[in-house]
């Protein structure tokens, strides 16, 4: 079994060695976790994986390899019945849907969720007023509604102006290879080599010179030329970006490799007061947006990738966003960014064609001073050459 993982990995793309094997046995060996399927998972990522961006195809070989080995063992928890399950999704005409209004602002729609969430004392389904499924409420999932919050469940008109819900993101894979090398050419634009730190390599054009000078063999080093350019890439992951899975790791492949001073952070919809490094640790590992504005300086480069399609309230309002009750609204984080950071772009994967039909996306692109670019070759050449002419 072990055997056939460690296969697995290295078919995967994962360099893990044979020490690497002993090592996971003999940790298995002297008990130096419990016996649990989380205790194991935990140990084996900790001893193969030396690269956070190799995270998610460890999961994936993970989870086919050991998938009904690890499940079998032990009770499995009693999963309670979901409350709010769509057990029937309403379908109205456009005549009926017409008919239902909006309770109004984002302030009488979230105080009047606070005053049912009181109120209210079992599971509805149907209805027009209570928390439940396949209704009309503002409220619940599965039904219909022109503006409100969707407790669970999947969009289906995509009409919700907030999303109460856990979801689970997966890390962008930085080992990808790209179809073509298009997009490392278009970031190739933002370079500005420089010799620093040690010298440690060799000028063979001055030990030339100074031997033919001095008579004998008169040795010179220097500081290897790197890309002195310094980036902070902002990735927005989960909900409406997954269709863009695949274009958003070539890119940040294609950066990975192209730029040797680059951070990377990962946010959903709209950047707040916390961003991570590893979606499956989002919760309980943010980074401090301020940490972010303390620690690198005013000469670095900003990319946003997203497709800055959300709530307008998202952007605009305190408690906007989807995920956690965000004490300042999302604008004003972006302002900071945009203010700290003269240099900053966004990326967006949508066709341009389609933002003027986003609102949200209407009220990003003011707040970057219209600083968006398609995620194409030429929005990429666009993007890149706007970033060199604000140094």
């Amino acid at each position: 079994m072990f055997l056939n993982f460690l296969d697995a990995l290295r078919s995967a793309g994962i360099p893990a060695s044979v020490k690497e094997h002993l090592i996971l046995l003999e940790a298995l060996d002297r008990e130096a976790i419990d016996r649990s399927p989380e205790q194991f998972y935990y140990l084996a990522r900790a001893i193969y994986v030396k690269d956070e961006g190799l995270l998610d195809r460890f999961d994936r070989v993970f989870a086919q390899v050991f998938k009904g080995v690890l499940e079998s063992g032990g009770d499995t928890p009693e999963i309670p019945e979901e409350w709010l399950r769509a057990i029937a999704e309403k379908f109205l005409t456009p005549e009926e849907m017409e008919k239902i209004k909006s309770l109004g602002s984002w302030d009488e729609i979230m105080e009047t969720l606070k005053k049912r969430l009181e109120e209210q004392q079992g599971r509805h389904q149907g209805g027009n007023k209570w928390i439940g499924t396949g209704g009309t409420s503002p409220f619940g999932n599965g039904g219909y509604n022109p503006e409100g919050v969707r407790i669970g469940g999947e969009s289906k008109h995509k009409r919700a102006i907030k999303v109460w819900e856990k979801r689970e993101f997966a890390n962008l894979d930085n080992t990808r290879e790209l179809g073509t090398r298009n997009i490392k050419v278009a970031l190739r634009r933002l370079r500005r080599f420089a010799r620093t730190g040690a010298a440690d390599e060799l000028d063979l054009d001055a030990t030339i010179d100074g031997t033919a000078r001095q008579g004998w063999l008169d040795v010179h080093m220097r500081a290897e030329r790197r890309n002195a350019v310094k980036l902070l890439l902002f990735l927005d992951v989960g909900g409406s970006m997954d269709p863009f899975i695949k274009l958003c790791e070539e890119l940040f492949s294609a950066a990975t490799s192209e730029f040797k001073n680059m951070e990377f952070f990962y946010f959903h919809n709209c950047l707040y007061e916390g961003v991570w490094k590893d979606n499956r640790r989002r919760f309980n590992e943010r980074i401090p947006t301020w940490d972010i504005l303390h620690k690198y300086g005013h000469d670095y480069k900003v990319i946003f990738v997203g497709d800055a399609a959300m709530s307008p309230y998202e952007i605009t309002h305190p408690g906007g966003s989807v995920e956690h009750m965000n004490e300042e609204a999302g604008g004003v984080w972006i302002e900071r960014i945009c203010r700290t950071y003269p240099a900053t772009v966004w990326l967006n994967p949508t066709a341009k064609d389609h933002w003027n039909y986003s609102q949200s996306t209407t009220i990003m692109r003011q707040l970057i001073d219209d600083r968006m670019y398609p995620l194409t070759l030429d929005g990429l050449d666009q993007a890149m050459r706007e970033l060199v002419r604000k140094r």
